[in-house]
């Protein structure tokens, strides 16, 4: 294990440019080399290609990367040519003529790793090249689509194990997510047939994001305020439908930013130029559903802003962490509306993303879809840290105050809602459970509205109870209500409220009192004030003036290289080269970042810059 390890740090710094591994990475390295099954759970931003293209560059044969992602492949292929490692691609954004070739320069042994689509895996084309060739590792990224537990299950993943046993000799499998929970890891353990696998779940959390959800009344203006207070900076707006990314991205065109959209509705060319005018900061601002994202490996994304709560917390943590991959601080905004769970629970059970499913099979992964969007529901209406929530969700418990995100930066006070609270569990149990939550409070504050009068529910008791409340306000109560588990709503396409247990308690104990945290006016430190002085003391001895010269360089190379920027040089290393002002090779080589092929290829025209600039 140490002579692995050596050997695995001298490739890290000699292509990669890093000193030393992240968090699990040392340990999934290693575990591939000596030749075991590695399952490794990691955050996106955490660094999981790595743990696989690193043992790749050491072991003898070729090392399969099995990917849903044609962005990834393409994205990681520049990145691995860009280091001098010869790699290739074979997906459908390949002509019959190029995915021929590419397979033929594969048989003669010209790539050290091959990304592939799962659907290619048993085509007779490909069987016939992994046939005959020595193929040391088989390595599956987003390996959650395996499972029907998972959010984003894929039946072509199920095909893997049967590619897999084809093969004349069972290579070594790896495989890595960034989100799982622990019915997800024992599905992808059986499916897969892991023997007797190294498992390493590095850590939820991402330390340098900073979380935040806003209920808008004008969701647009919100962002425009957000981007004039944070000009300059590259991010991804996120929308759940293709109406709104046009909207969302036209309104920013005219209000003058560089803005961008990408959605399945768009032709392959038009969504190609428009990601490549992002990655390469042509438009900075890239409007997005969540057809978007997954691979792109964009280093200085500084914003994550979700226009649309997400159908699960899964997809939020995923979209969300591809802010700050740099490791430098970033922001992570949901602004949500009641909307967004009525169109979300329109999506789920009009689902037809996997068609081969039918049955008590689709039933089941629709009913777990619910449940899902009901957690990413309640994530929108505590109190509590944002960052504990979503951890605790993965099953990850650490302090209940991160201290990063907005309910951490807010003062709260503690309320009094037992009133409306009674009114709530009281009108449901004399309705006999048999209605939606939104009439049930329409009910409660005396509303008129035709519904309200359709089911009777003007003649309920609890009718009009609870008028001096405001409808937000009730849904927030009602909210509360559900996640300390007082109701809940049945898991059907018109879910119902019923009473739970806590419930039944409450409403039979008569000096019961619920208590809810709201927000003062004024915060303890503005979230906005905190970031900028969290950015000042990371940035320290940073001069702007070089920094910026120093990115304008990297723009230049990177468009007469036909690569993207950060694939140059990340902005981490344009950081540290400010902070070191490096002369020499060696002085070169310690910056962040920075190895021995990307020194020979621009070491010496970042030093003359730095060199000229003092």
């Amino acid at each position: 294990m140490q002579q692995y390890s050596q050997q695995a740090k001298k490739i890290l710094k000699q292509y990669y440019g890093y000193d030393g591994f992240r968090e699990g990475q040392e340990e999934l390295v290693t575990s591939i080399l000596s030749g075991r099954d590695t399952f490794g759970i990691m955050p996106t931003g955490a660094g999981k290609s790595i743990c696989y293209q690193l043992p790749a560059l050491m072991l003898s044969g070729i090392t399969i990367v099995i990917s849903p992602l044609i962005s990834l492949m393409k994205d990681q292929v520049q990145a691995l040519n860009q280091m001098g490692v010869y790699a290739a691609y074979l997906n459908s954004s390949l002509t019959m003529n190029q995915y021929f070739k590419a397979l033929e320069f594969a048989k003669t042994g010209k790539y050290k790793i091959i990304y592939v689509a799962p659907e290619r895996l048993l085509t007779d084309s490909f069987l016939e090249f992994a046939m005959q060739a020595e193929i040391s590792m088989v390595s599956i990224d987003e390996v959650h689509c395996v499972s029907q537990w998972g959010q984003d299950f894929r039946p072509s993943y199920l095909k893997i194990i049967d590619f897999i046993n084809a093969l004349p000799k069972r290579p070594i499998i790896s495989a890595f997510t960034a989100t799982a929970t622990k019915e997800v890891k024992e599905d992808v353990i059986q499916l897969l047939g892991l023997e007797q696998p190294t498992v390493v779940t590095t850590g939820f959390d991402r330390t340098n994001l900073y979380f935040e959800v806003k209920h808008p009344g004008n969701k647009y203006e919100e962002i425009r305020k957000y981007l004039e207070e944070h000009p300059n900076t590259s991010g991804v707006i996120y929308c759940n439908t293709r109406k709104n990314v046009e909207e969302v991205c036209d309104l920013l065109i005219r209000d003058g930013y560089g803005a961008t959209r990408y959605h399945a509705g768009l032709s392959d060319w038009e969504r190609e130029k428009n990601q490549d005018d992002f990655i390469y900061d042509v438009k900075p601002i890239m409007v997005a559903t969540n057809a978007f994202g997954m691979g792109i490996d964009k280093s200085n994304v500084r914003f994550v802003i979700h226009y649309n709560m997400p159908k699960n917390m899964e997809s939020y943590y995923q979209e969300a962490g591809r802010a700050g991959r740099d490791g430098e601080k970033a922001e992570c905004i949901l602004l949500y509306s009641g909307q967004d769970v009525v169109t979300n629970q329109y999506f789920i059970d009009h689902a037809r993303e996997n068609e081969e499913l039918s049955g008590e099979a689709l039933e089941l992964v629709i009913s777990r879809d619910r449940e899902r969007l009901k957690k990413m529901t309640f994530y929108c209406f505590t109190n509590d840290c944002l960052r504990d929530y979503m951890l605790r969700y993965f099953g990850e418990y650490k302090d209940t105050y991160c201290g990063n995100c907005s309910n951490c930066l807010t003062e709260f006070v503690d309320v009094d809602v037992t009133k409306a609270a009674r009114a709530i569990v009281g009108a449901i149990d004399a309705a006999g459970e048999r209605y939606g939550i939104s009439v049930i409070i329409d009910a409660v504050r005396g509303s008129k509205a035709q519904k309200v009068l359709k089911f009777h529910l003007d003649e309920n008791p609890y009718y009009n109870t609870a008028a001096e409340y405001t409808i937000p306000r009730l849904r927030q109560i009602a909210n509360h209500m559900m996640l300390t588990n007082y109701i809940y709503l049945t898991d059907e396409e018109y879910p119902v409220a019923k009473i739970a247990e806590a419930g039944v308690d409450f409403l039979a104990d008569e000096e019961a009192v619920v208590m809810m945290k709201f927000p003062k006016e004024e915060r303890k430190v503005s979230a906005a004030k905190k970031q900028k002085s969290k950015k000042a003391e990371l940035e320290g001895d940073v001069d702007a003036g070089l920094f910026e010269q120093l990115r304008s360089l990297r723009y230049e190379i990177a468009k007469e290289k036909k690569v993207p920027p950060y694939l140059i040089f990340s902005d981490k290393s344009l950081a540290d080269m400010c902070r070191r002002m490096p002369k020499t090779k060696e002085e070169m080589l310690e910056v962040n970042g920075v190895g021995e092929v990307k020194y020979n290829h621009y070491g010496e025209q970042f030093m003359q810059l730095i060199t000229s600039y003092e």
